[in-house]
């Protein structure tokens, strides 16, 4: 399938509301063409910083602005960090992710977290981070200190974005992602599904995906887990196979991108999973926690793999190795 960036909505939206099947087919479809069949990539997410967050985003536990009962940590040492890293690495992760509520990182923060991606890409692994929004040089000496992957979700469509997040605007999250790509590392950015919006602002939010000039590497696309204490502990769930439907047509409209199962992926079946993982999902997050929600474990996901015949991707070279050895050669 040809690499597209100028997909508009109403492509978008007939390749979405196709039966459910069809669309199921043609998504599995464009997967083999560019991945390789019944591998997934493993990430394991840990949060470096946790709670008090400035930020107003109304699905998160992490916010200051809402009573969730999370207790607040602050930074936790690098050397913990590394010990989660090297079990993550055990268990067969090949990137690990390091996120932090913080609406950006301030100077002082910004030794601990060069030296954290120093020492976790020492052991081997790739490297993400998720710390909010970032100048241009913060990017650079991130990438620098040998950072693959910079996660900045885009949440939600822009017509939908001002219901969910008041403190940041839609173009703040794409001036950061323009940073990150300006920087020279990998983009993960996606989103999350029920929170309360309407099918067009799913297409909305794929549609501004896929018209990026470069799609994100890596494209997490969550489930809203609802949290006790913030606006969005009520709303209404979201039916699976509307989650699998934005799956299967990010794949299709994004064919080069790992499509994530994240957050809620642990309220799914071992057959909700199989059916995600058929509409061209091909990453996950494993471990007992995702930042702050319940996620499935690693030894579940041992389990799951066995049953479906899966097997976990190899790490692969960072940016920076590859942009060494093709001067190289």
């Amino acid at each position: 399938m040809t690499l597209r960036n100028d997909w508009t909505r109403d492509e978008i939206q007939a390749l979405y509301e196709q039966p459910f099947l069809d669309l199921v087919f043609a998504a599995q479809s464009v997967h083999r063409q560019h991945f390789q069949a019944n591998t997934i990539q493993v990430s394991t997410l840990l949060s470096i910083k946790t709670g008090k967050c400035p930020e107003d985003c109304k699905y998160c536990s992490q916010s200051a602005h809402y009573d969730s009962n999370l207790e607040a940590e602050k930074r936790i040492a690098v050397d913990k960090v590394i010990r989660e890293a090297q079990a993550a690495k055990d268990a067969g992760s090949s990137r690990f992710c390091m996120g932090a509520a913080w609406r950006n990182p301030h100077e002082r923060d910004m030794p601990y977290v060069l030296e954290m991606v120093r020492e976790v890409k020492a052991l081997g692994l790739e490297t993400c981070m998720t710390l909010g929004m970032l100048n241009q040089n913060q990017a650079e000496r991130l990438k620098d200190a040998g950072l693959d992957y910079y996660n900045h979700n885009l949440d939600t469509s822009r017509e939908y974005y001002s219901h969910i997040i008041s403190t940041r605007s839609f173009d703040d999250r794409l001036d950061t992602l323009d940073h990150v790509r300006q920087a020279g590392m990998k983009v993960c950015s996606g989103g999350i599904v029920g929170l309360g919006e309407s099918r067009q602002d799913r297409i909305g939010l794929l549609h501004e995906l896929a018209t990026m000039a470069v799609h994100p590497e890596s494209v997490p696309i969550n489930m809203l887990v609802p949290i006790e204490g913030t606006p969005l502990a009520n709303v209404e769930k979201l039916d699976v196979t509307e989650w699998i439907r934005s799956i299967a047509v990010a794949r299709i409209i994004m064919p080069h991108s790992y499509i994530r199962l994240s957050a809620g992926r642990e309220a799914l079946s071992d057959s909700d999973q199989a059916l995600a993982f058929m509409a061209g999902a091909n990453s996950l997050f494993s471990g007992e926690k995702l930042l702050t929600t319940p996620n499935a474990g690693e030894g579940q996901d041992q389990i799951l793999f066995a049953k479906l015949g899966l097997s976990a991707e190899k790490a692969k070279p960072s940016v920076a190795e590859l942009s060494i050895d093709a001067m190289n050669n």
